[in-house]
């Protein structure tokens, strides 16, 4: 029985190609935008974002069989903001380092509000799961961009009350906010990618070995 692949194509402004595996869905979720300074990242402020999301996600949907109207879209956004800021509190506990710009952090610090925002998706009818004809897990379509947030939101519940819920990390590059859970044996995982932060830390390594010799 085949699996359908994990992990997101990424490609950053410099024309950097790699493929980023949070390893949970909500995770995955994230890197669509969010609130203050993620917004420069926005992709869900047209229905198109959302449905290469879906496409590229874990999720591997239909697009076109999915069907995203403005109000979901708008509320698809308030979610994975308040997911960020919850998310975001969690990687870094409940006291955060001094920041050289207070008014980031602020924006990424989770509120009562939050929670609810979660959970109110969390309460919608979710997407349903099926078997395909190959025994492979897919998903019933059609279905509405609410099913798939709500489907996200409980992934984000189960990740948050879970056991890995004090491993999610943020990436270890000091330019790179990407989130993940380290599901790793040993839990040493610091990179968002090895293709991406990790090889370029690996690089800077090196060189400043080379420069001391």
């Amino acid at each position: 029985m085949s699996v359908p692949a994990t992990g997101l194509p990424m490609h950053s402004r410099d024309g950097a190609r790699w493929i980023f595996d949070p390893g949970a869905l909500c995770l995955e979720f994230l890197v669509t935008g969010g609130p203050g300074p993620l917004a420069r990242w926005e992709t869900l402020d047209r229905p198109e974002g959302l449905r290469t999301w879906l496409a590229d996600s874990r999720l591997h949907l239909d697009p076109a069989q999915v069907d995203v109207t403005v109000a979901a879209l708008a509320s698809a956004r308030r979610v994975r903001d308040a997911l960020w800021r919850v998310v975001h509190d969690a990687a870094h506990g409940t006291t955060h380092e001094a920041d050289d710009d207070a008014g980031e952090e602020a924006e990424l610090t989770p509120t009562p509000e939050d929670l609810a925002e979660v959970n109110r998706a969390a309460a919608r009818p979710p997407l349903v799961p099926r078997i395909a004809a190959d025994g492979t897990h897919e998903w019933t379509l059609p279905a509405d961009a609410e099913q798939v947030v709500s489907t996200v939101a409980r992934d984000a519940i189960d990740l948050l009350t879970g056991p890995y819920a004090d491993r999610i990390r943020e990436c270890d590059a000091h330019n790179c906010q990407l989130v993940f859970v380290d599901t790793s044996r040993p839990g040493r995982r610091r990179w968002c990618s090895m293709e991406r932060c990790g090889n370029r830390h690996k690089l800077r390594a090196l060189r400043a070995r080379r420069d001391h010799s």
